[in-house]
This record gives structure tokens, C-alpha cells and sequence, in this order.
């Protein structure tokens, strides 16, 4: 029968990692390791992102990010978590926007203006549609320098469709930020990027192997949609 699993499969695969949380028998800790560039990164979640989306890429970069934090919500204006981490003088916060007047790693005056503060990044972890609601409610965040990239990236998350071509998934976009700082002698140069896209490479295997896995008949159709889905996908080995 299609999807049909016995008992014991699906008792295992309730069992849920209290990190990534993942079914335990497909957790993606294990393609995870610290990344500690010496920017404290905190993503702004909307709700239907953190309800729906168990491992968006927001919720995998935190896992590779030391000190990291996610906070859940629309409008951040009388948030006292945040509000506390942008009255701390230990930060220098910015906001991730591709405003015009935007500060780019290389450009001149930034370092300096960071002083010895840390770099404090918001990353707004949402749909773009749900994204610019989110900046123009919360007026403490919007307020806030913007910061953008230097170069132009094309996403590797071919199987999501993306409001334009510069736009590229959370993970992504910490992982380009702490390049582009590290060239620029902000970030520690020691650190080691690679866990994050390492990480989201295998998620992206992983998800397209279950749809290919859904086309075959070896597990059961999660929507109604599923039939507009029926072409097998190429799966990237990244090499």
C-alpha cells in the first residue's frame, strides 16, 4: 500500500532532536559545527515561519551560530529582549536590508564606526511579502543602520522559488556576511564558514530525496498538491 510504514518506523520517527528538531531518525545535528566569527547574529522570526517551517534555514544557521538567538514576532517595537541588546554598548546593531544607503563590509568608514564594539546583526527570517511588514511595524529595527552585501549571490535553493534572483535563504546570507567581513578584517578570520552551507546542502538533499521518495510511492502524499509535483529531481551532490 502507498506510504505504508509499520509501527516501530513510526514510533522512531516521532522521536523528535530537541535541537533541530527534526525527527530524530533524520536530524541534521550531526552536519553541524561552531562557527564563531565574533558577530552575534539574532533572527527575527515570523510566526507562520517558526510554526510551519521546524528547520527553515534560520533555525539551522542557529545552530552553527555561538550566541545566536531567535525571537518570534511581527512588531518588535516593545520587545525587552530586544530593546536590552540595543541599548547594550557592548553592540553595534545593523539590519539586514538592501537599502540604498546601506553599509557594505568594504565600505569606508564602517570598521571604524564599529569601533570595538561587536557586530550585532537582525536578520529578519520570513517571506520577503512578511519581511518588509515585519521592519515597518517594528520601529526600533527599522530605525536601524542597514547593512547589505558587497557582491551578488545566487541562491543554491533551486527547489524554492525566490522573489528575485539576489535574494537568497537566511543561511545563505550569514554565510556570504561572515565572508565578506572576514575580507574586510571584521569578522575573526579564523573562523570557519563551511558547517553552515554544509549543513544546508544536506537539508536540500535531503528534502528533494523525499520528494523524489513521495513521486515513487515509498511514502504517503503530505498535501493535495502533491500531484502537481511528479517530476523527479536531479539530486546536486555539491562536489
Amino acid at each position: 500500500m502507498r506510504g505504508q510504514q509499520n509501527p516501530d518506523e513510526i514510533v522512531k520517527y516521532r522521536e523528535v532532536c530537541w535541537k533541530c528538531h527534526r525527527p530524530v531518525a533524520s536530524c541534521y545535528c550531526k552536519y553541524t559545527a561552531p562557527v564563531d566569527s565574533g558577530v552575534k547574529f539574532v533572527f527575527l522570526m515570523h510566526p507562520k515561519e517558526a510554526r510551519k517551517q521546524k528547520t527553515g534555514t534560520g533555525r539551522l544557521a542557529s545552530l552553527c551560530l555561538p550566541e545566536s538567538e531567535i525571537i518570534v514576532g511581527i512588531d518588535f517595537t516593545r520587545n525587552e529582549r530586544i530593546n536590552q541588546l540595543l541599548n547594550d554598548p557592548l553592540y553595534y546593531p545593523v539590519l539586514l536590508y538592501p537599502a540604498q544607503d546601506a553599509w557594505t563590509a568594504d565600505k569606508e568608514g564602517f570598521r571604524e564606526t564599529i569601533g570595538n564594539r561587536k557586530l550585532l546583526a537582525f536578520i529578519v527570517d520570513s517571506t520577503w511579502f512578511c519581511s518588509k511588514k515585519m521592519i515597518r511595524y517594528s520601529m526600533n529595527i527599522n530605525s536601524l543602520p542597514k547593512f547589505s552585501f558587497t557582491g551578488q549571490y545566487r541562491s543554491i535553493f533551486t527547489f524554492k522559488h525566490e522573489p528575485a534572483e539576489y535574494c537568497v535563504s537566511t543561511i545563505e546570507t550569514c554565510y556570504y556576511l561572515i565572508k565578506e567581513l572576514q575580507k574586510s578584517g571584521i569578522a575573526d578570520k579564523d573562523a570557519d564558514p563551511e558547517p553552515l552551507m554544509n549543513v544546508f546542502k544536506e537539508m536540500i538533499k535531503y528534502q528533494l530525496q523525499k520528494e523524489n521518495d513521495r513521486i515513487d510511492g515509498k511514502i504517503a502524499s503530505t498535501h493535495i498538491y502533491d500531484y502537481k509535483y511528479n517530476k523527479k529531481k536531479d539530486i546536486p551532490d555539491f562536489s
